[in-house]
């Protein structure tokens, strides 16, 4: 281990708030905790919003290396920006190996962030975290890149100390590319006094919510052509859709097609310290992604008490118990009815609000960051001479 009994760690992860989604937001709570770990020292390789390269102090013995790769959009990553990142972060954890002897790296995220530790996998045992798009399969956008890569995500996998992921769905999935690897879950947390529930009259029961990224498999477009449908039914029904990404002047475009314009709404990009107070004057919120491996949003709803309408698969096991009702991805009829039948049933609603509630405080940061520490620890200690030798 690093001197004086302090635990040195190179960390990787190619997006880290206000760049990225629901990994990145996890990643700032997961380091929130670190910096509580005096015998943790941290240095993280990750991107910069700007046009230059910034070393920022997240806390005493935490250290963001912002790297400038002139990205254009916050939430969503092009090929030129990802292999940018991966150039120039490699780069810069040479120049920071040159100058301290680290204990281990940690990539949040199989690629492209699991690519740097395994090209330093001869002088560094590591940890993956495995976040959802990097596991072949979870992602249809990627389907051609997996065809390509999934050589590459092997051996990441095959020469990881240990390889995490957030939820059993994500494992399942994760189990049928890779089933000679030993993964485990390490669930995400919640700041349940960040995201507590509102008083019952700050609440407009008929206001739906979906805190998402605007791309094809999070499903926002099947939730605006589900609308008409639903308003039929409950005309006092309002939408509100925060996020942002490639499908935003699309969607905008079929609001304003649809004439919905006074009953959807769509913020863009919210500052996450903003969330809570939406989420506690909501009624119900809407998840109708394709595929997740543990949502941070539907957790904080759930935090603020609020049912979920889904139609993800990831999560359920942890998640859901008498607190959600589940449509299929893109099946607008039973997105319809589940959405009409909670709006027509506040006793109802309010019942799986308290169920959400009562789930969430199940999970905590602090509990997470404790269980990767002591894996950190089994991993400086057993070093190099465990892994795989291909």
């Amino acid at each position: 281990m690093g001197t004086k009994n302090i635990m040195q760690v190179l960390f990787f992860n190619f997006e880290f708030p206000p760049i990225g989604g629901g990994g990145a937001n996890a990643n700032a709570y997961l380091f929130r905790e670190f910096s509580r770990m005096p015998e943790l020292q941290i240095d993280c390789i990750t991107s910069s919003e700007g046009q230059r390269d910034e070393t920022i102090s997240f806390s005493d013995n935490i250290t963001l290396h912002r790297l400038n790769i002139n990205k254009k959009t916050l939430h969503f990553w092009t090929q030129r920006e990802v292999l940018s990142w991966l150039r120039r972060a490699h780069g810069k954890a040479g120049e920071l190996m040159a100058h301290r002897e680290y204990d281990l790296s940690h990539s949040f995220f199989g690629f492209p962030s699991g690519m740097l530790s395994w090209l330093r996998r001869s002088h560094l045992p590591y940890l993956v975290s495995l976040r959802g798009s990097d596991v072949p399969g979870f992602n249809p956008r990627f389907s051609g890149q997996y065809i390509l890569l999934k050589p590459l995500f092997r051996r990441i996998w095959r020469r990881a100390r240990f390889v995490l992921v957030n939820s059993a769905g994500l494992h399942r999935l994760a189990d049928s590319f890779a089933p000679e690897i030993d993964i485990r879950v390490i669930p995400n947390g919640i700041d349940a006094g960040e995201f507590c529930p509102s008083d019952p009259d700050e609440r407009e029961p008929q206001h739906l919510l979906c805190v998402s990224r605007l791309i094809g498999r999070k499903g926002v477009q099947h939730l605006i052509e589900a609308m008409p449908r639903v308003l039929a039914s409950v005309p006092g029904a309002r939408l509100t859709l925060v996020g942002e990404g490639d499908l935003e002047p699309q969607l905008r475009t079929r609001v304003r097609e649809l004439g919905l314009g006074e009953k959807i709404h769509l913020l863009g990009h919210v500052p996450h310290d903003a969330l809570p107070a939406l989420y506690r004057r909501t009624g119900i919120f809407v998840q109708p992604s394709f595929y997740e491996g543990m949502s941070n949003t539907v957790l904080e709803a759930m935090a603020c008490g609020l049912p979920i309408v889904t139609t993800a698969e990831g999560g359920r096991e942890e998640l859901f118990d008498g607190n959600a009702v589940f449509a299929e991805y893109g099946d607008l009829a039973s997105l319809v009815e589940n959405l009409v039948a909670l709006l027509q049933n506040p006793a109802e609603t309010e019942r799986m609000g308290f169920r959400s509630r009562e789930i969430a405080l199940r999970f905590s940061w602090g509990r997470v960051a404790d269980q990767y520490l002591q894996l950190y620890c089994r991993t400086a200690s057993e070093g190099l001479h465990l892994q795989d030798s291909g």
